[in-house]
């Protein structure tokens, strides 16, 4: 709370002041466990004075709307200013004193103040009026330059003293004003400042290490923590019986971490070493031996709890701890979690066996997925939740399975965020696919999908893992397939859902890597397929393509072919007509071509309807842009159907000097008819050509 503290009471100042005309040169705000503060710069005395003019009723208005006027503004008929017939008061307003108007400024932002969570207090605390803090409210310090701002809130009176550290300077300390409130509680053992308590927190654990010839196991979430509790931050070395480190080294970082917010040490062979660096919040005069002895106490019995939990679970086979999973229920529409693992086991194997996930045996990706949830039901998952599967892996691997199998147990959830680390080792790969596939497509199945900020299932982070695990593994990854062979007995529709979501997803991924959206959603325009890494190929190549002087050049002659042919609505190439009659569409309905029986007749009439050819009057700049496609569009094609994207992207580079000249040297729209439709429909096949490639119109620019 501290730390949004300190922003929302420079931002609830600086708005006091905004609303008074008042600036101040710098603000700096401070907070610590017992006080929250600020520091405000260059303030002015006093604010300015302002001048108001209120307009009255016309010089020829009635006497008694003059009067009324008078008795508004408290002037005299005097001091009125009278201007094109119509009389205006001029009201010079002073200045107020900037103490005046600090002192309510303050209660309303005390009064006002977002804490989280928040009390009330004392006998008054019966009344729902009364003044809500984080915790009692004590004192309120309130000084301009030297002298005390008044300042009153229920019964608590503004004034220029405050308290140093609970136990070193527990008197009050009387403040000079702003310039000595810094040091003067350091002096009273008190660090206001966050970031230097965070530093003495940081480089204190870390010297303490280094004089043991330990190594700090760093960790910025306990830095803040303790910068967050101290106000006289005093880092401390503890020790604990080595017996411990047979416990997995997770629960002992999680033990010291969590419960006891210690750091942990590592040794010079890189485990754990059994020792701790507390923080405390005091200079003890026996250097700190009873707190490290108290704390020492505390953390043994703590890894004596977690010691005989990890013993009782080694006793029991995890195939013997799968059966409990029966009596767990996954949700009420898909069964148990056992029920879940069969599925996974079956969805590993069958990722291996086709192909998907190569270099992993099938029986042991079967069998690490059967182990996989074993540790759900275990004595130390149940005191360490965080650590599921982690606890399974170690105990996996203490009952004697393969390495493939524990280390999969292990980091099956993986990834379970932006930024952990993507598994890469086969059997780990299928299982840990298999796994986040089989919720996605099962709650999918049962219509229970993400919704708006709704997501009780973390079906997204379940599908941004299968993402990273498929890219990072570079997995042909058949989705169309997978749903038709386990979505044949759910509702209509889950397989559009669900695939529609996972290419959100993996915009939504790309997005965050970097890549342009519109270059994704231009390729996933034109695909509507579902191999993740063949569409991730094309969206890198497109994106590279379009930076290049060629494929700025190409989009622009894009973008004018495909507004010519919006306007003309020129959706499909069209047959020239005799003259004088409109062209005919080919709409694929009633072809016209399907009644023509001679090959090379039809294929002539199919080369003039696309503009594959042009006469031998026709400018030299058709010709070229003719001959051009005749060359690039299967080149092009080929390109892609070969997943060489960069050689398909140097086709269409090569469309680019043709299109350019065609549109400085070509008129579109010719007055004869059939020239018209024929260039119209030359354009409508370079279009076509680019679109091969992907949807240029989805690109901005």
């Amino acid at each position: 709370m501290q730390a949004k503290a300190r922003n929302d009471l420079a931002r609830m100042f600086a708005e006091e002041l905004d609303r008074a005309g008042l600036a101040a040169d710098a603000i700096a705000t401070f907070a610590a466990p017992r006080r929250l503060a600020l520091i405000a710069r260059g303030l002015p005395a006093a604010t300015e004075g302002q001048s108001e003019e209120i307009r009255g009723p016309r010089a020829s208005a009635p006497p008694q709307a003059l009067e009324g006027f008078l008795r508004k503004t408290g002037l005299t008929r005097e001091q009125l200013v009278e201007r094109d017939g119509v009389f205006f008061a001029v009201i010079d307003r002073p200045g107020q004193g900037t103490a005046a108007v600090l002192g309510p400024a303050v209660e309303r932002i005390v009064r006002g103040f977002p804490w989280p969570k928040s009390i009330r207090w004392g006998e008054a605390s019966s009344s729902m009026a009364v003044l809500r803090w984080v915790r009692p409210l004590h004192g309120i310090v309130a000084l301009l330059g030297e002298e005390i701002v008044p300042v009153s809130i229920d019964g608590i009176r503004s004034g220029a003293a405050t308290l140093g550290h609970r136990f070193h300077h527990p008197g009050p300390i009387t403040l000079g004003g702003a310039h000595d409130y810094v040091e003067k509680l350091r002096a009273c053992h008190v660090v206001v400042d966050y970031d230097e308590r965070a530093n003495i927190i940081r480089e204190g654990p870390r010297a303490l290490a280094s004089s043991a010839g330990l190594e700090l196991v760093e960790d910025e979430g306990l830095v803040a923590e303790n910068a967050g509790l101290t106000e006289w931050p005093v880092p401390l070395l503890g020790r604990f019986d080595p017996d411990y480190l047979d416990v997995p080294p997770e629960v002992i970082q999680l033990t010291a971490r969590v419960n006891q917010k210690y750091f942990v040490l590592r040794g010079a062979d890189g485990g754990l070493a059994p020792a701790f660096i507390c923080t405390a919040n005091i200079d003890a005069n026996d250097g700190g031996a009873a707190i490290v002895a108290g704390n020492e106490r505390v953390l043994a019995a703590r890894l004596s709890d977690a010691r005989f939990f990890w013993e009782q679970d080694l006793k029991v086979p995890l195939q013997e701890q799968a059966k409990k999973l029966e009596q767990i229920v996954f949700h009420e529409k898909l069964g148990t979690v056992a029920d879940k693992v069969e599925r996974v086991a079956k969805l590993a194997r069958w990722l291996v066996e086709e192909g998907v996930v190569q270099g992993a045996d099938p029986d042991q990706a079967e069998r690490a997925a059967r182990l996989a949830k074993a540790d759900l039901v275990t004595g130390m998952v149940g005191e360490f939740p965080e650590l599921q599967g982690t606890i399974g892996g170690y105990l996996a691997a203490a009952q004697g399975e393969l390495k493939a199998i524990s280390d999969a147990v292990r980091d099956h959830y993986k990834p379970v965020g932006q930024g952990d680390e993507v598994p890469t080792e086969p059997v780990t790969v299928a299982v840990a696919l298999a796994d986040k596939l089989d919720s996605l497509i099962r709650f999918f199945a049962i219509d229970e999908r993400p919704t708006g900020s709704k997501d009780p299932f973390a079906l997204r982070r379940a599908m941004l893992g299968v993402i990273a695990i498929t890219l990072q593994n570079a997995l042909r990854l058949p989705l169309h397939r997978l749903l038709e062979t386990y979505l044949d007995r759910f509702v209509v529709g889950a397989g559009t859902a669900f695939m529609d979501f996972a290419v959100d997803r993996l915009k939504v991924q790309q997005r965050d890597a970097g890549v342009r959206h519109d270059i994704v959603d231009a390729v996933f325009s034109e695909n509507p397929e579902d191999d993740l890494v063949r569409l991730l190929t094309q969206v890198t190549a497109l994106q590279s393509f379009v930076e290049t002087a060629d494929g700025t050049n190409l989009l622009a002659g894009y973008k004018r072919a495909a507004n010519i042919l919006k306007k003309e609505k020129w959706d499909l190439p069209r047959i020239m007509a005799a003259p004088g009659e409109p062209a005919i569409p080919q709409t694929g309905v009633e072809d016209p071509l399907a009644l023509v029986e001679e090959p090379m007749i039809a294929r002539a009439l199919t080369e003039m309807a696309q503009g594959s050819s042009a006469p031998a009057d026709a400018p030299e700049e058709e010709k070229a842009l003719v001959t051009a496609l005749a060359s690039a569009e299967p080149r092009a094609r080929e390109a892609v159907a070969a997943e060489d994207f960069r050689s398909a992207m140097q086709a269409l580079a090569s469309l680019r000097g043709p299109i350019d000249a065609f549109f400085d040297k070509v008129t579109v729209n010719h007055p004869e008819p059939q020239v018209r439709v024929r260039r119209l429909n030359l354009l409508a096949r370079f279009r076509d050509a680019v679109h091969a490639v992907a949807d240029f119109s989805k690109i901005e620019g």
